[in-house]
């Protein structure tokens, strides 16, 4: 099998997605044709070749509709000649276009690829493409379907969690994200963002809240209570599906769930024969990618059974991974991934994640890739694996070797 290697990962700031946000004025297609390119830019690509871009995004409506992935091209400075495809994978869209891009090289489907994912969750709201399983009843009640933020809470209850855990992993995902950007630990793959007069825009993550404690979490009503208890009753649904748990402790608020966000970011991936003939260096190598289907109530339980999945297929074990980057979608999730494999703490997100600098839904699982293989070549490390809970139940990984 023909290996796929990683030359590049681009990503923009996140900015904070809502009317005031640095990249309110942004569109979707114009965001991701930045990243193309700077992706261009910096490797000196001959667009022509490029075998295809695979572009993530979530809620495919309005002016994230379409095929998003070809309106960039467009777009950018790209040849026309150069294809796009459009995927969703809710959360694990930008993981997915990079893992079937690598997979299309691993197969011998081209020799170079782009692949990456955008949101702009400040114009395209989350929800607003009306999704069968959440607005059709016959769907809802089949599925036993709850929103996101309840089964993160079923998390929380099932195995344990308290809300001073969930606000203590909040607390530290903020800390060790100031520390990554005051070391300039993103500065290798962060892009800044202009206007159309070349003046910057955004050239940090601005959701981040670095002085965030114990005390300010703990100041923060449980934002999905009234929603399971009062209003629609979603923790009815869930507990005609888990009896045994008798009751929902909603632990989750804004402060230690994933922020709503507007970014981009992309992967130039390719054979050793593309690498060559353009005098790039490979970075890393794609050694697995893997999906899952999960439980569709409790819904973001998917990193623990993809990973153990991933690792059986690529007959590798925990300790074989030096680095994880799993996305902190709700701090319950990275949580029970830490308990279910007794993995430390130490190695897992350890520049922060999505609670710190935001989740712009289908760029994120690219986003993480690239900030793994960023933070393997900064401590010499060998091997690293990213992995997303997705909604509706699912969950997708991929794992890098460092070249």
């Amino acid at each position: 099998m023909t290996e796929a290697y990683i030359y590049d990962s681009v990503r923009t700031p996140r900015g904070k997605g809502r009317k005031d946000g640095s990249l309110h004025e942004v569109t979707a297609a114009r965001l991701s044709a930045e990243v193309l390119n700077e992706l261009k830019r910096r490797n000196n690509l001959a667009t022509d070749e490029i075998e295809d871009v695979i572009w993530g995004n979530v809620t495919q409506v309005g002016e994230q509709g379409g095929c998003l992935a070809r309106t960039a091209v467009l777009y950018s400075d790209f040849d026309e000649r150069a294809p796009g495809l459009s995927i969703n994978r809710f959360c694990a869209s930008g993981m997915e276009a990079v893992n079937v891009a690598g997979n299309q090289v691993r197969g011998g489907a081209g020799h170079a690829y782009i692949a990456g994912g955008v949101e702009m969750m400040g114009r395209v709201p989350m929800g607003s493409d009306g999704a069968a399983i959440a607005v059709d009843p016959s769907v809802a009640m089949k599925t036993y379907f709850v929103p996101q933020g309840i089964s993160a809470d079923i998390i929380a209850t099932e195995y344990g969690f308290s809300r001073d855990d969930t606000d203590a992993y909040a607390m530290e995902s903020q800390r060790r994200a100031k520390v990554a950007w005051d070391e300039g630990r993103f500065d290798k793959s962060v892009m800044t963002v202009r206007d159309q007069n070349g003046l910057p825009i955004l050239d940090r993550d601005e959701y981040m809240r670095p002085g965030t404690d114990m005390q300010s979490l703990g100041g923060l009503k449980p934002a999905f209570q009234q929603m399971g208890e009062v209003m629609p009753g979603f923790d009815a649904v869930a507990l005609l599906k888990y009896p045994h748990l008798e009751k929902i402790n909603h632990v989750h608020h804004a402060g230690n769930s994933s922020g709503i966000v507007d970014g981009s970011a992309g992967l130039l991936i390719g054979t050793k024969e593309f690498g060559e003939k353009h005098d790039l260096k490979p970075r890393a190598r794609i050694k697995a990618t893997a999906k899952i289907g999960t439980d569709p109530t409790i819904m973001l339980t998917g990193p623990v059974p993809v990973t153990e999945k991933i690792l059986a297929d690529s007959g590798m074990s925990i300790s074989d991974i030096d680095l994880f980057e799993v996305n902190e979608a709700f701090a319950s999730v990275v949580l029970r991934f830490m308990q279910a494999f007794d993995v430390d703490h130490d190695k897992v997100n350890v520049n922060g994640g999505s609670i710190a600098m935001g989740h712009p839904l289908g760029a994120t699982g690219a986003m993480i890739i690239g900030t793994a293989l960023d933070e393997l070549e900064r401590t010499g490390k060998g091997t690293a694996l990213a992995t997303l809970c997705v909604a509706s139940g699912m969950g997708a990984a991929t794992i890098i070797e460092r070249v």
